[in-house]
């Protein structure tokens, strides 16, 4: 384990790095449950996407541990799963081969774009303020998912949003799992995180018992249970010849979501794991983009939507997770799932929602050391980009606004200097993607 992952010279050791394994899975564990049913809506078998999802999740997680060394794990999108099943095969009335062969597509031109280190200088290139606001925007993004996963957070047709009913199981056990969590923390006890989820399960066992929350079944049931192999290689060539112009709008969709959400989540996981050198830059970040673009592809040829960077990676980093054995462990457990999916899949919501609670708090931290009496343009950067990623509910739009806001407000205070090609091709991207969507 040293030699692979140099545990003493990230300040880590093996349990460590398996608890934080096992904490990430716990954070992330619930696409297992959630991308079957979305894609299923395209039309494709439910039980194929969820050996799809795994096996994708496994094998990119595994590429992130031995390419960059990192505890960053990797399943398919939440958001791009979404876009694949309501609006490529919902709204524009497209088959799941044509999405399927989008995403085969958008993997191939993630490494064509790995290899020539374009995504790598987008990374290290960003200005700190903006990655620092970036870090605390994904902080916000996270608390406001797990609060509307919790109930916590409600629509409300006046104001948006609203606060949910005290009454709900899910809403105070949630709040009670983060209190535990805050407790255990508080007397340093290891793996705190992943000892708050087990218990806010629990409790929540303990209250369907007593007949206060009525959803479904906490306790696993392997009857009935049958497994399924990936829907492999479905793809739609003809379609890519006979609509180009179409197919290539999805492509770019996709690419566009993918990468900026990818950048995001590596720069946030990395600054609060303080895995940036000192100069603000992520090391190995080619490896570790790299491993995001072998996912894609992985996944489109197993039958699934999208693999990306989790940002749940950093309930992992939080319980002290430093190298790529916290993302083999989580790998594995990914791999492990496709034989014990009752038991993963009866981990409620609620429960997980606790350890993103505090993970949103620890990342939100970051606004702490970043720069208010400086430069406007990184001030305003990284305000935007902390504000419009939970307000709009997308990272890739958070950091689209605090980009684009940064450059423009270089321009206009004379410093044009200060614009590298990588910010010039940034906005550029932006832009396009602007204008497809007026058009």
């Amino acid at each position: 384990m040293e030699k692979l992952f140099k545990l003493k010279e990230h300040g880590t050791n093996v349990r460590t790095e398996i608890v934080a394994g096992l904490t990430t899975f716990l954070a992330m564990a619930y696409i297992l449950a959630v991308n079957p049913n979305y894609l299923s809506a395209a039309g494709m078998d439910k039980a194929a996407v969820f050996t799809g999802t795994a096996i994708s999740a496994f094998i990119a997680t595994m590429c992130m541990a031995f390419f960059a060394n990192y505890p960053v794990a990797l399943a398919s999108g939440m958001g791009l799963n979404a876009f694949f099943a309501f609006t490529v095969c919902g709204a524009m009335g497209y088959s799941y081969k044509v999405a399927l062969t989008a995403v085969l597509i958008e993997g191939v031109i993630f490494m064509l774009l790995s290899v020539f280190k374009f995504r790598e200088a987008l990374v290290n290139q960003i200005p700190a303020n903006l990655k620092l606001g970036i870090t605390a925007g994904i902080g916000l993004f996270i608390t406001i998912i797990a609060m509307i996963n919790s109930g916590i957070v409600i629509n409300n047709e006046s104001t948006l949003v609203g606060v949910g009913n005290f009454a709900s199981p899910e809403l105070v056990l949630s709040i009670l799992g983060l209190i535990i969590i805050g407790v255990f923390h508080h007397y340093k006890v290891p793996g705190d995180i992943l000892l708050g989820i087990i218990a806010t399960w629990i409790l929540g066992m303990v209250a369907q018992g007593i007949g206060w929350y009525t959803g479904p079944s906490l306790i696993p049931s392997f009857s009935g249970v049958s497994f399924a192999a990936p829907a492999m290689f479905q793809f739609d060539f003809d379609f890519v010849k006979n609509n180009f112009s179409a197919f290539l709008l999805v492509v770019f969709t996709f690419l566009y979501t993918d990468i900026f959400d990818t950048a995001g989540t590596l720069i946030g996981v990395a600054e609060k794991g303080n895995l940036l050198d000192k100069d603000g830059k992520l090391p190995r970040a080619g490896g570790a983009l790299m491993a995001d673009a072998v996912g894609t592809v992985v996944g489109a040829c197993m039958g699934t939507s999208t693999v990306t960077s989790y940002v749940e990676s950093s309930a992992g980093v939080a319980v002290g997770g430093r190298t790529g054995l916290t993302a083999v462990t989580t790998a594995v457990m990914f791999l492990v799932s496709i034989i014990f999916a009752p038991i993963f899949l009866a981990i409620p919501s609620f429960a997980t929602t606790p350890a993103m609670l505090y993970v949103g708090l620890l990342m939100l931290s970051s606004v702490k050391k970043m720069s208010f009496d400086g430069d406007i343009a990184d001030v305003i950067g990284g305000f935007l980009a902390i504000v419009v990623m939970p307000f709009t509910y997308s990272i890739a739009t958070g950091i689209m606004f605090g980009m684009i806001a940064w450059v423009v407000l270089k321009l206009c205070t004379g410093k044009f200097k200060d614009i590298s090609p990588i910010m010039w091709v940034s906005v550029a991207l932006f832009a396009l993607y602007i204008a497809t969507q007026i058009i």
